[in-house]
């Protein structure tokens, strides 16, 4: 299959081009070519498969002409070694956790995929491969810990400095090997300005290799899609998809994630419509209402892992449904939350049915609560662990609520190691070609 631009300025590429590449050269997001629908029997049968066997059935329908089925298999059942269940929080709402991986949170899936994939297309590649990524959270830690120690692939993550929980910057700080931090001194933002503009700088991939671990690539992205088929597996295992429609809340910041979603619809998936829940970051919210799209200056809340004014993946979104207004608005809707409920959200569900939601996931729920109808079936993607923010939830359902698991507390007991850096371009550029020019 080839993926072409959402800019449409250049021509289409492979996928092992748009892997490697990760932006295309017009600076617009790469898109399959094609989108290849399930049949009905597919849907009909899909509760007697486990996830990783409809995860492979997803990925055959992406990469399969591109990858062969043995080692395509084989990335699947390595990225998935983890589950994805769907928990009941309260009639008719269901949370689909997503942090059952190595570092708790949903990146997880996408990140050790694309790692899986980049190794798969590189095996035979004698220069180094230079990953950077732009972090308001998790995705560092899940793209660190998932290319770590991989031959070959130094990893770059920058993140804006004092606007990730401790816990998230000691998952990709603490590392070493090729992983290299790079505090910022700005927002999330301006670390995935600086990346951009790195893809930009022709001089610079002339002369280095760089791609990107950002939900901009597309095996960062698509694996996504995987979660989403299996929750409806799980729900019509359950019955709880007998006479209902299925509706996903997704907390939205760079819109990867509800992309994903979107593919999966187009896949033939039976959603009804996709909830994006945001903070106050909410420029996809107010094009919802409007019709008009206009990125903004990010602020700082407590779902920090969605503080983006600028979210790269909604041109895919507009590319999608060729900037119909009235398309978007027909399958998607949108709601925003404050910190202020973001935090009554979190203390009433707890008190009222002992799940810890966490800031991100506590805006989905507040959605589906706002918007599920009697003959509904509502899901919330719970994004990341509670723990991962425990400061936060230590003061909204009080001490000693939320346990640390020992995956997290390991990284607790590392030492911190990053660059500190301005939020100009010429800066980071000027350090990276130092540094890879002496490495």
């Amino acid at each position: 299959m080839k993926y072409y631009s959402t800019n449409r300025q250049v021509a289409p590429v492979s996928l092992r081009t748009a892997v490697i590449k990760g932006l295309a050269a017009d600076n617009g997001l790469f898109m399959p070519g094609s989108v290849q629908p399930f049949g009905d029997g597919f849907f009909e049968g899909i509760q007697h498969f486990s996830f990783q066997e409809i995860a492979f059935a997803v990925a055959l329908r992406f990469f399969g002409d591109d990858i062969d089925r043995q080692h395509l298999h084989q990335i699947v059942n390595e990225t998935l070694s983890f589950d994805c269940p769907v928990v009941p929080v309260k009639p008719g709402i269901w949370s689909l956790e997503l942090f059952h991986g190595p570092t708790l949170a949903f990146k997880d899936v996408g990140a050790r995929f694309m790692a899986r994939m980049l190794r798969y297309f590189l095996k035979d590649n004698k220069t180094s491969v230079n990953v950077l990524v732009a972090t308001s959270g998790d995705t560092g830690s899940a793209v660190a810990n998932g290319f770590l120690g991989v031959e070959g692939i130094n990893v770059f993550v920058l993140y804006p400095s004092g606007k990730v929980s401790d816990i998230q910057e000691k998952q990709f700080t603490t590392l070493g090997h090729n992983i290299t931090a790079i505090e910022i001194d700005g927002t999330f933002d301006d670390c995935q300005r600086l990346v951009k503009l790195a893809f930009m700088d022709q001089d610079l991939n002339d002369r280095f290799l760089l791609t990107s671990a950002n939900s901009i690539n597309v095996a960062r992205f698509l694996p996504q899609s995987f979660y989403y088929f299996n929750a409806y597996a799980r729900l019509k295992e359950l019955g709880e998809m007998i006479g209902n429609e299925l509706v996903f809340a997704v907390p939205s910041g760079n819109f990867g994630n509800l992309t994903a979603g979107l593919f999966a619809r187009e896949m033939g998936l039976p959603v009804s419509r996709f909830i994006a829940a945001n903070n106050e970051n909410d420029v996809v919210y107010q094009y919802l209402q409007t019709g008009e799209y206009l990125p903004k200056s990010s602020v700082e809340t407590l779902a920090n892992a969605m503080d983006v004014g600028a979210p790269s993946n909604f041109a895919r979104i507009l590319d999608m449904y060729a900037h119909s207004h009235d398309k978007i608005s027909s399958i998607m809707k949108g709601y925003r939350f404050s910190d202020e409920e973001i935090t009554g959200i979190i203390r009433r569900v707890y008190k009222e049915t002992g799940y810890l939601l966490d800031p991100h996931g506590a805006c989905g729920f507040a959605a589906l609560e706002l918007d599920l109808s009697a003959n509904q079936t509502g899901v919330f993607l719970e994004t990341a662990h509670p723990a991962k923010f425990i400061d936060t939830m230590d003061k909204i359902v009080g001490e000693g609520k939320v346990a640390l698991p020992e995956a997290l507390q390991k990284f607790q007991q590392g030492k911190k190691e990053a660059v500190s850096m301005s939020s100009d371009f010429m800066d980071f550029r000027n350090w990276l070609v130092n540094r890879l020019k002496n490495s």
